[in-house]
């Protein structure tokens, strides 16, 4: 798997598009909330293409491994997180949903100058299949912030991953990558507050894992600082394919101090 940079608080990004996209975040926030048993009418199933009309998608079938038996185990299943932000859960992707939203945020120059995934839908399409038709070692996922889909994540077994050839991995390790997908929540501390509650969701439903990881480019000080601030630590800088990167880790043995 490619490692991408975990992305958190950017600097500037393009004008806010309306139109279409808005009509398409709506969409997306309502079908998640219907999924997520927070009320309100059905909504039609979110287009891949633009919020123009389309069928319901098929229901998707779970990968294999990506259940509560699999190597990262179901994020789904962790339940909502209380932050300081609002309340947040990880709700594993489902293409025909997410695809249009999640390569739109690709698309942001802030974005794209780490995760190198601009183009069409069928750059973060290709992305996103090895970890949808995989054995569960990666699950990607929207961060849902107050019913609004608002971050891409990754949770993934660093120990089972190319990762581990570069740093001194313990078994169980999980590793997570993020960008937060809107300019408004950016640069206002959101990224540490998400952090620190998605690696407390990992650590307090994987108690096999004894260290949650991330490899943010060392150029993207902002993302560094973050994990800082989220209790992580600065273990290592290592050589990874692409780019040069700041091993951070957050120990279980420490979270309560850090």
């Amino acid at each position: 798997m490619h490692h991408t940079d975990a992305h958190t608080e950017a600097g500037a990004s393009p004008p806010r598009v309306t139109g279409a996209e808005d009509t398409l975040e709506l969409r997306l926030t309502e079908e998640l909330l219907t999924l997520l048993g927070d009320g309100g009418p059905p909504a039609p199933a979110s287009p891949a293409h633009h919020g123009s009309p389309g069928p319901p998608p098929a229901p998707a079938e779970a990968p294999p491994g990506a259940g509560p038996s699999g190597p990262v185990g179901d994020p789904a299943a962790w339940g909502p997180a209380a932050t300081s932000a609002g309340e947040f859960r990880l709700v594993p992707v489902e293409p025909a949903r997410d695809l249009a939203v999640i390569s739109r945020w690709m698309n942001d120059p802030a974005v794209a100058a780490f995760w190198e995934l601009a183009g069409p839908e069928s750059v973060t399409a290709g992305h996103l299949r090895p970890q949808l038709d995989g054995d569960g070692r990666s699950v990607p996922c929207l961060g849902v912030l107050d019913g609004r889909p608002m971050s891409y994540w990754e949770i993934y077994r660093a120990d089972l991953d190319p990762l581990a050839r570069h740093y001194p991995a313990r078994p169980h390790d999980t590793g997570i990558h993020l960008l937060i997908g809107g300019v408004g929540n950016r640069g206002r501390g959101i990224g540490t507050v998400l952090l620190r509650a998605v690696s407390d969701l990992v650590l307090d439903h994987r108690p096999r894992c004894a260290r949650v990881v991330a490899e943010p480019d060392l150029r993207n000080t902002p993302s560094v600082s973050a994990f800082l601030s989220a209790g992580f630590r600065f273990s290592a800088e290592v050589e990874l394919p692409g780019k040069r990167a700041a091993l951070m880790v957050r120990d279980r043995a420490h979270r309560a101090q850090l």
